[in-house]
């Protein structure tokens, strides 16, 4: 039997609700998976479909417009070896240039919402509200939103998604300090005031735990800081920095709360959360270690941020194991943090296998350890999910419901949004555009991942939008150009041309306001060609 791929894309276009991977055997195509029908009226009448962006990996213009480097700008400088392919954000998609073309493709797939960043930098090049305000920044994300909504599509915006601007990173650490608490409060007042007429969702920071951990214990993304015996880093502490850096994040998230809340709410009638990113942790094998390595594997990532918004504190084992290196929060701090959400949203891609640490150096201490989990793909040589092109990312859709059910059972937010869930493929210079854009995997991926949503929802989960990473392929961070997530095609190597890929027809499809699946065009998956 020879698998293969079906080669009409009106096929994709048309049948959402069935896998795409056909087996052919003697003329007569064969569903590999049939189920029923999922399509937008399968989800609440009000329910948010939307596509996610960061200023860094879209906008481009790194130099153009009033716009000053953030330490994203100074890392792929300092440490491009950290990069896979040495790239930068100065160009990425150029979305500065092109965004209203973009926005026009957005609505002609039938996206309801589209989220992306403010760059801090663009708008306060120095970071601070005394050292001047950026006319053209602030022009830029005033006719952006203008033209979201001009087109039908919500704004949905994140004023943090990881471009601290350098010049706070040079005065006094950035987020190592808490001056950056007052910083950003003032930025984000400034943003209320600028666009909180229009923008009725808010994101206070994008992934603070990812962030915290990559930028200060592994020091794979920026600024790059770590411990020598981490990995190759000028300078840092991952044993400490992490927790330091987080604790302040979640200050900086829950005064930007209060702000708007005490100032701007009642007035522009939005709502204000926090996003982090999640996995799965499967107990490796059925024991109480192994069950006990999964539930602090939750508590590291998860709980490290979504705890002391719900209840003040630290997660118990947080405290343990991390003793003094976890910061403590004054009565004041816990009251503020207490809380501070109108919603949680939630980044999901895959998931791991969880068991006890049993080797590690106690006088090497760092973040990435503390847990005492080690996390895998694979039990007895057999993968948890299907493998993709990206190392880490195996496809488990199983594991979005079970974070979600996770989530409201032990923190129990008000709502949830998905703000971010992909596929990445290899980018192969050797490929043609129709090559590319046939990405049959991330069809799969997002079908299985939505079929597995609409099962938490009716376990009771109340969540309200589901953003897909992302719309255009973009600078992915340490990976650089190496991989793309997107469901057009950007062609970096002719003028930055953008193509619906495969997927994107199928979201088209799947986002009709009528389900349109003839009986002729399913035929076609049974009938002999």
């Amino acid at each position: 039997m020879e698998v293969q791929v079906l080669k009409h894309p009106f096929v994709y276009y048309l049948l959402p609700s069935i896998y795409l991977l056909i087996c052919v055997k003697g003329g007569m195509m064969i569903p590999a998976q049939s189920s029923t029908i999922l399509n937008r009226s399968s989800f609440p009448v009000d329910f948010i479909f939307g596509a996610g962006s960061s200023a860094y990996q879209y906008e481009g213009a790194a130099e153009s417009g009033g716009r000053k480097p953030s330490i994203w700008d100074t890392f792929a400088i300092n440490q491009s070896e950290k990069i896979l392919d040495h790239s930068n954000g100065n160009v990425a998609d150029n979305f500065y240039g092109d965004y209203k073309e973009d926005i026009a493709l957005m609505k002609e797939v039938g996206l309801d919402s589209f989220r992306f960043s403010l760059s801090w930098s663009r708008i306060l090049p120095l970071g601070k509200i005394d050292g001047g305000v950026n006319q053209q920044g602030v022009d830029f994300y005033n006719d952006l939103i203008n033209e979201l909504i001009s087109n039908g599509l919500k704004p949905f915006v994140t004023l943090f998604h990881w471009d601290l601007p350098q010049a706070l990173q040079d005065e006094y650490g950035g987020f190592l300090s808490s001056k950056v608490v007052d910083d950003y409060a003032d930025y984000v007042d400034f943003c209320f005031k600028a666009f909180g007429d229009r923008v009725k969702h808010w994101v206070t920071v994008n992934e603070p735990n990812l962030f915290s951990m990559t930028g200060y214990a592994t020091g794979t993304d920026a600024p790059g800081r770590c411990s020598n015996y981490i990995g190759s880093c000028p300078e840092g502490n991952s044993g400490t920095e992490p927790y330091l850096v987080a604790h302040h994040l979640l200050l900086c998230h829950a005064t930007a709360v209060k702000l708007y809340k005490k100032n701007y709410q009642a007035s522009q009638q939005g709502v204000i959360g926090i996003t982090v990113y999640t996995w799965w942790t499967v107990p490796k094998f059925q024991t109480i270690s192994c069950k006990k390595a999964a539930s602090r594997s939750f508590d590291f990532l998860i709980g490290w941020f979504l705890h002391p918004i719900a209840y003040g504190t630290y997660p118990e084992c947080m405290q343990v194991l991390a003793g003094d290196r976890l910061p403590k929060f004054t009565n004041s701090e816990s009251e503020l943090v207490r809380g501070s959400i109108d919603f949680v949203g939630v980044n999901y891609y895959t998931s791991y296998y969880g068991e006890d640490l049993t080797s590690y150096n106690s006088s090497e201490l760092s973040y990435t350890t503390d847990s005492r989990v080690n996390l895998t793909h694979e039990k007895n040589g057999i993968p948890l999910g299907e493998p993709t092109s990206s190392s880490w990312l195996y496809i488990y859709p199983e594991g979005i419901r079970r974070v979600l059910l996770h989530i409201k059972k032990k923190y129990n937010p008000p709502y949830i949004y998905i703000t971010e869930n992909g596929l990445a493929d290899a980018n192969s210079s050797s490929w043609t555009v129709n090559k590319a854009t046939n990405d049959i995997l991330r069809i799969k991926y997002h079908r299985l991942h939505l079929s597995s949503l609409l099962k938490a929802i009716e376990d009771g989960v109340e969540v309200r939008g589901y953003y897909v990473w992302s719309f255009l392929d973009n600078f992915e961070w340490d990976s650089g150009y190496t991989y793309r997530f997107g469901i057009t095609y950007v062609d970096f190597k002719n003028g930055l041309k953008r193509y619906l890929k495969n997927s994107g027809l199928w979201f088209k499809n799947f986002l009709q306001k009528e389900a349109n699946v003839s009986t002729a065009a399913a035929s076609l998956l049974y009938s002999d060609q």
